[in-house]
Order: C-alpha cells, then sequence, then structure tokens
C-alpha cells in the first residue's frame, strides 16, 4: 500500500484496490490503520477520500527514500502505475 501510494503520490482507494487486485474493503482498513499510525494523510475531494504519504511525518524523506529502493524490485506495480489514466474524463475538466 505505502509503495504504490509513493508511486502515485496521491490515489483513492478504488484506485488503490484495482492496482494491487485486492478488496477495496481490505484497502480501506490498511488506509485507516496507515492514517491512525501518522504514515498517511487524507483530503476530502468532493466525496472521494484521496490519500498520499504524510508530509508531516517525522521521517519523510528517510522513509521516501526507503520506499523508493523498495520499487526498484517491483517492476510489475511499477508498470501498472504507468499504464493508470493521466488525463482528464471529458474535454475542459481538470486532472
Amino acid at each position: 500500500m505505502l509503495l504504490a501510494l509513493s508511486l502515485l503520490e496521491e490515489s483513492f482507494p478504488r484506485e488503490l484496490a484495482r492496482l494491487l487486485e485486492v478488496s477495496l474493503n481490505g484497502v480501506q482498513q490498511a488506509l485507516r490503520g496507515l492514517e491512525r499510525d501518522g504514515l498517511v494523510a487524507a483530503r476530502l475531494a468532493g466525496r472521494t477520500r484521496l490519500y498520499r504519504l504524510n508530509p508531516a511525518y517525522f521521517a519523510r524523506e528517510e522513509f521516501q527514500d526507503y520506499l523508493k529502493r523498495l520499487a526498484e524490485a517491483e517492476t510489475q506495480l511499477m508498470e501498472r502505475t504507468a499504464r493508470l489514466r493521466k488525463r482528464p474524463r471529458r474535454a475542459g475538466k481538470p486532472l
């Protein structure tokens, strides 16, 4: 979960569930625990709750460096994140 969030920078539970090929309920529970522990932060965008690595985490830079090193071995995950939609759904809609 943390590795996927570090690659995506910001995401929502359904996208993470599809990317990691796990249940939505499992993703939501994991995110709640990670948020409670201070590793991830959430914000609302309309009705969607977006998650990212917590920028206020005390060892943020070291943690991100560690996740980057771990990501090098996860080529399949990196490929799946690269294929995700990066454009608006309709003309004129911001990213």
